[in-house]
């Protein structure tokens, strides 16, 4: 019986030119590049031109996904695009991103769970894609968190950057197993008793404002080690397979310390991690994007390998996806 899988077709990623560098950052708040690197392991992060926007980021990315999809923007017809910092309260940034790369009519929307973003876009387009309703999908993950930041803040200025990272999901014939290209699972969890956790303290709706970004560093780093458990394992049982089958681990690139404490208390080999943070610190909903890209690109992911997806971000909102390249 034929079962219809999400297949990545291609996928693409932008960073801004202008990078920042922890040497620099110890000229605008009280750090050094010594702190940053021992509790981070970020060493630089990309930070959006003033004619940038979040759209431009991402209409950069999802070009470069088509162009290694060998496909037409024309050929889409769907945009999911994940962000938690949109170039307009409205009309969604999925829509700009959609009109700059000339795509006409196919549905087009933003999705909003923080660094857990591409995780539910996925989800969400997977869905689409898999009922049939749909053949291709552009799912986007892009940020310019650099306009929500605090710079007198050393606790969050540090961590975060500006960039995108797509995929081209196709739907595609399947047998309904684990040998399937595709995506296999996805696992999606929220719990809003957090809030105060990990927010952004302003917006249209409550004071009117954009707001800074607010995090209590200690307390994520506990949330995001434990709960990053149960969305693994669950995906591995739903998909039927087992850690040791896995060929690449791709979380959420927020903190190095985060991503090797996870993997270790999973029983993932660090060789088998991929960890991109240093080069452009947290970009929240194009973290993930960004890691596949580069692994794909140097080799490392390779069709038919097993890769595990997962992030953590602001709500709390937390995923996985398992999916066959």
């Amino acid at each position: 019986m034929t079962h219809l899988r999400s297949i990545v077709r291609g996928c693409g990623s932008y960073l801004p030119p202008r990078i920042l560098t922890n040497k620099e950052l110890e000229s605008i708040v009280a750090t050094s590049d010594e702190w940053i690197v021992q509790r981070t392991g970020i060493r630089e992060r990309h930070i959006a031109a003033k004619d940038e926007t979040t759209s431009t980021l991402g209409i950069k990315a999802a070009e470069a996904a088509l162009a290694d999809a060998g496909l037409e923007a024309a050929e889409i017809d769907l945009v999911v695009c994940a962000t938690s910092t949109p170039d307009y309260t409205f009309p969604s940034t999925a829509t700009q991103i959609q009109h700059g790369l000339g795509n006409y009519g196919s549905a087009a929307f933003d999705l909003q769970a923080v660094c857990s973003g591409f995780i539910y876009g996925l989800a969400t387009a997977d869905k689409f894609l898999t009922s049939g309703s749909h053949k291709r999908a552009l799912v986007v993950g892009a940020e310019t968190f650099s306009r929500i930041i605090d710079w007198e803040d050393r606790g969050t200025c540090v961590l975060f950057g500006d960039g995108a990272g797509a995929v081209v999901l196709e739907a595609a014939p399947g047998e309904g197993t684990k040998a399937d290209r595709g995506i296999l699972t996805t696992q999606l969890r929220s719990d809003g008793r957090y809030r105060d956790k990990l927010y952004v303290d302003g917006g249209p709706g409550s004071t009117g404002t954009t707001g800074h970004l607010r995090m209590e560093g200690r307390e994520v780093f506990k949330f995001a080690v434990g709960k990053v458990m149960d969305v693994v394992k669950d995906a591995f049982a739903d998909a039927g397979v087992t850690p040791e089958e896995l060929d690449w681990f791709v979380p959420h690139q927020a903190n190095r310390r985060i991503i090797e404490a996870s993997a270790d208390k999973l029983g993932i080999p660090r060789e088998k991690v991929v960890i991109t943070v240093e080069k452009h610190g947290n970009t929240s909903a194009a973290s993930i994007p960004l890691a596949l890209d580069a692994a794909r690109r140097d080799g490392r992911i390779k069709p038919g390998d097993l890769v595990m997806l997962e992030a953590i971000g602001g709500g709390f909102t937390w995923g996985s996806a398992l999916l066959r390249w």
